[in-house]
Order: C-alpha cells, then structure tokens, then sequence
C-alpha cells in the first residue's frame, strides 16, 4: 500500500471523528464531487462535502472502520472496507478515490452494503 493512499484514508478516519469542518476541507479540492452512492448528485466543493458530512455525521467512537486496498497505482485508488458500529450493524464498503498530485481528493464515491445479521 503506499504511504499517499494510507495518509488519506488515515486523513478521512480523523474527520470521520472529529466531524471538524477543517478536518473535512483538508481531504478535498476545493472542487472536489463527493457520491455517497455510485448514481447519486453528488456534494460539489468545500461547502457542501462539509455541510453532506455534518448531515450524515456519526458520532464519534461508535464504529469501528477496517480496510484494505484493491487499486493502489496512478491517481485513482480503490479500497474495500468493513464498518461496525456499536449497535451491531456491519457495512461492506467500497471506495473509489481520485487523488490529486498534493493528496487531495478530487473525486470520491462510496459504495455501501449493510451485511445481513449473522
């Protein structure tokens, strides 16, 4: 795995804590679309990835966040992952991540399924 791609999912996990706003611009172009899903309008821009994010916030410390990566070369990189949150439900996620040359995002899509209960 490179060391670009670890810092901005290490990066991403941080904001995903914090919730902070400056936490959230930094992973972004200030262009940047963000999709929640593949076919959804997506977020454009600082203002509103920050104000998307704020609107589906979780709270910090209830989910736990495992991932690996599947495409890790030039500026498109691909990962597939696994939330857990406290109250039992599991996510499989897959996200498609373009990187900028200063590690910045300019595009994100998530994809993500809620795994039947075991």
């Amino acid at each position: 795995m490179s060391a670009e791609l670890d810092n901005w999912v290490e990066r991403y996990r941080l904001a995903w804590t914090t919730n902070e706003a400056d936490d959230i611009r930094a992973l972004f172009t200030e262009d940047a679309t963000y999709r929640t899903e593949p076919f959804a309008d997506p977020w454009v821009g600082h203002d509103a990835i920050v104000a998307g994010w704020a609107g589906a916030a979780d709270e910090p410390g209830r989910w736990n966040f495992e991932w690996v990566p599947l495409v890790d070369a030039g500026a498109v990189r691909v990962i597939t992952a696994t939330t857990t949150y406290a109250a039992g439900e599991v996510y499989s996620n897959l996200w498609v991540i373009r990187l900028a040359d200063d590690g910045r995002a300019t595009e994100f899509t998530e994809w993500w399924m809620e795994q039947a209960a075991g």
